[in-house]
């Protein structure tokens, strides 16, 4: 073999080894510690750090409302997402391109300054919620409440979900729609047999990349609430970088659980893609 082909083929990989590196360095390596480290308990090594957290409220508390949360502002994120993606299809170019821009910026609008933002509009004395109150429309509202923080994540869930979703509505075909109506199908007969079996693996792969980015939001939820209310992101913060509630293993062991719900949720997702897949064949 030629030293030039050789050269052209161990090229590619020797450009991808600073990746390499990069992934392992800061993926792989802080995933194997922790995982090493959810496991050395008080009592020494073993589950002792998971049976303490499935035994105890506080903790299960904790899981179950980062699921909440993540599920219904996916769920509702995801829902105005598609609307807005399907809606843009149809919209001029200009007016179109705005909006892709004004997503791709609100899409990063998160931690302090959001929280801010929240506060005077939604808080306890927010023009928002006080304008709601005058007109009676709503009693009260407690941005402070899971159900605030629902409405919050929602918000920075609405962007992601457009610039996730806009690309797939290019897979359906203008030709497709007026093929089926010339054969007699309705609009709903083309959404059920056509347009959201096309659309499925790009709906379901938006939810889960939604579901994560709940799941693992720290900053806006830390500001909001001052690290008071009990979601996992906050527990595993305060037991890593607190003076009195120091316990980097119960972290680690809280990391895992957190890693295995989104393990869990992929897994599902590849189940219920290939269960698409396998019905649009």
């Amino acid at each position: 073999m030629s030293a030039p082909s050789s050269l052209r083929r161990w090229l590619p990989l020797l450009c991808l080894l600073p990746f390499a590196v990069f992934f392992l360095v800061f993926q792989v390596a802080p995933l194997v510690w922790v995982a090493v480290n959810s496991l050395n308990g008080p009592n020494g090594w073993g589950l002792g750090n998971f049976e303490k957290i499935f035994a105890s409220k506080f903790y299960l508390q904790a899981i179950k409302h980062s699921l909440q949360i993540a599920f219904w502002s996916s769920l509702f994120g995801m829902a105005i997402a598609i609307l807005g993606s399907y809606s843009l299809r149809q919209v001029d170019s200009k007016l179109r391109d705005f909006v892709i821009a004004f997503s791709n910026m609100t899409s990063n609008f998160a931690g302090v300054p959001l929280a801010f933002a929240f506060i005077i509009l939604l808080g306890f004395n927010g023009a928002l919620t006080l304008l709601l109150i005058q007109a009676g429309l709503i009693e009260g509202f407690n941005l402070y409440s899971k159900n605030g923080l629902i409405v919050l994540y929602t918000y920075f869930q609405i962007p992601l979900g457009v610039l996730l979703l806009y690309p797939a509505f290019d897979a359906l075909r203008q030709d497709w729609r007026e093929s089926a109506a010339l054969l007699g199908a309705g609009t709903w007969d083309f959404w059920r047999h056509i347009g959201l079996p096309v659309l499925t693996p790009a709906l379901l792969g938006t939810f889960v990349i939604l579901l994560a980015n709940a799941l693992g939001a720290y900053a806006t939820v830390y500001y909001l609430t001052t690290g008071n209310f009990n979601v996992l992101p906050i527990r595993i913060a305060a037991m890593v970088s607190g003076d009195i509630s120091l316990n980097p293993n119960l972290a680690s062991a809280l990391s895992m659980i957190l890693v295995g719900l989104m393990v869990l949720i992929t897994i599902v997702h590849q189940l219920l893609l290939k269960r698409s897949n396998h019905v649009t064949r």
